[in-house]
């Protein structure tokens, strides 16, 4: 006779209640994190502006249903989209990611932490909107978070008023995103059982947005718990023979999932408290090979502190530093590339399982992802732009004549480097050889440009970026305007998320 089943609840995973409690009451108050995150949000909005150059993204934005308005729904920056905040995020989350361009964290897992901006600034504007208006957002009836409580609701007390959602809730709401994805990551390997990494965007996007939304210790864990429940994407989409451009937009999906599943918990929707480690049903025996899920550290700000930034070139981050060798060795190679007789790459484990790649390569989402491309870009052009995945120079023949040439090899001490909390390495190096016997200096490069421990060389070229990316779209009286806000740390802090978001129309 079988055991009877048991109908007790157990108690949440101790994951789910520390994300929660993480989510909803650690006080952000590391000047650098803060610091970084304001220049992050600069560059994050900045990669979304320049990607609506591109029809391939722009087709993919606006409503589900065409022609569907929202009043006072959440804007999308940089097109006339006024959409309800799910749709926001996906729009602003695609937005983001379609250059692979935005931030990137290394390290067992790896993504984009900047990829959660399509959640929480989508959510933020629009209870913003609704707290300037007065009323409540529609999704909560009568029942108002404290967030959306009007800043001075008509006949209210003056005691009964919230504060103004603010950019500093977004920039604080942006460090514990951050946070979240990136500390899970730290020992958590998702690629090598075969799942995406916008898991952990789903994730940590459902934690500090159902914590913007004003929802209890209890919400933000159930909401917690149906990010887990969702399982995860397969990375199929990021690798031969089926590259394509859903990575573009997968981080957008997740975005727009955890608010769906935000909103979804705000209605006093149950949470599932083993989703992690239930035996046989949970996400660890079922997608994560047994394997417990944990925290590497204490949740903090060291993410945001170490975060890893494209300043020069849309590259896949383990490639960040090969291409900046080939540059430099652009001048010694340029006129000679067809005396060239081999090129030696020299890089670290996760760089040869991700980029590694040979034969065809068939269309830009398998081009930014191959390091041999990257690199004989750099060493052709001297450059490397969005514009060199396209079609019409993928077609130089030099291109893929070069590729041929490559070997790809695996330093074992750049490979533990990599992986130091202390170093973080993303370590590349390129030697060029030529049919004379000659050959070129090894070319190293350990850290990249947008590396921590190269802020000060970093942040100027940053907010350079962002400023020629804005001047492109609006014009360069407006970028100065825009640079100016975010140069003015004070000013942007205070300032209401809504009338943040209302300077980046079209």
């Amino acid at each position: 006779m079988s055991a009877p089943i048991s109908n007790l609840r157990p108690a949440p995973d101790p994951l789910l209640v520390d994300l929660a409690d993480y989510a909803l009451n650690a006080k952000i108050t590391s000047n650098e994190a803060l610091d970084t995150a304001r220049w992050c949000l600069a560059d994050t909005l900045a990669c979304g502006i320049m990607a609506l150059a591109y029809p391939a993204c722009t087709k993919l934005l606006g409503p589900v249903v065409p022609g569907t308005t929202i009043r006072l729904g959440a804007r999308v920056p940089g097109t006339r989209h006024e959409l309800d905040p799910v749709q926001a995020a996906f729009n602003l989350g695609t937005l983001v990611r379609w250059l692979d361009f935005n931030d990137t964290w290394l390290a067992a897992e790896w993504g984009h932490p900047s990829d959660n901006l399509g959640a929480i600034l989508a959510t933020a504007d629009w209870l913003s909107r609704h707290q300037a208006a007065g009323i409540a957002p529609a999704a909560f009836g009568t029942s108002l978070p404290a967030y959306a409580i009007p800043v001075l609701a008509p006949g209210a007390p003056r005691s009964t008023a919230r504060p103004a959602l603010t950019i500093r809730d977004v920039l604080v709401a942006m460090v514990k995103a951050h946070e979240i994805q990136g500390v899970l990551a730290l020992e958590n390997s998702f690629n090598r059982v075969g799942l995406d990494h916008v898991l952990l965007v789903r994730v940590a996007s459902t934690a500090v947005t159902t914590a913007l939304l004003g929802g209890t210790r209890e919400q933000v864990i159930n909401a917690i718990s149906h990010a887990w429940l969702d399982g995860a994407a397969l990375r199929t989409y990021r690798h031969a023979p089926n590259t394509g451009s859903r990575k573009s937009w997968a981080a957008g999906d997740a975005t727009s999932r955890a608010i769906r599943l935000a909103l979804i918990a705000m209605t006093g929707e149950m949470g599932y408290p083993s989703a992690l480690t239930a035996k046989t049903w949970g996400f660890q025996d079922v997608c994560f090979k047994g394997q417990p899920v944990k925290l590497a550290r204490p949740l903090g700000s060291y993410v945001m502190e170490n975060v890893l930034f494209k300043i020069s070139f849309p590259a896949e981050f383990h490639a960040q530093t090969a291409v900046e060798c080939a540059m430099k060795l652009h001048p010694l190679v340029r006129e000679r590339l067809e005396q060239i007789e081999r090129v030696e790459l020299t890089t670290h484990e996760s760089a040869i399982r991700i980029i590694d790649k040979s034969g065809p390569l068939h269309n830009p989402a398998d081009r930014d992802h191959c390091l041999q491309y990257m690199t004989a870009i750099g060493l052709i052009f001297g450059a490397l732009t969005a514009d060199h995945y396209e079609d019409k120079i993928a077609a130089d023949p030099r291109i893929d004549a070069l590729r041929a040439k490559m070997t790809v090899t695996e330093d074992k001490q750049y490979s533990r480097d990599y992986l130091d909390p202390e170093k973080r390495f993303i370590a590349n190096a390129v030697q060029i050889f030529f049919h004379d016997g000659t050959a070129t200096e090894t070319v190293l490069v350990e850290y990249p440009l947008g590396h921590r421990r190269r802020r000060a060389e970093g942040i100027p070229l940053l907010r350079q970026k962002a400023e020629s990316a804005f001047a492109a779209h609006y014009g360069p009286a407006k970028a100065a305007q825009l640079i100016a806000l975010f140069a003015d740390r004070a000013k942007l802090d205070a300032m209401r998320v809504h009338e943040f978001v209302s300077l980046f129309p079209p």
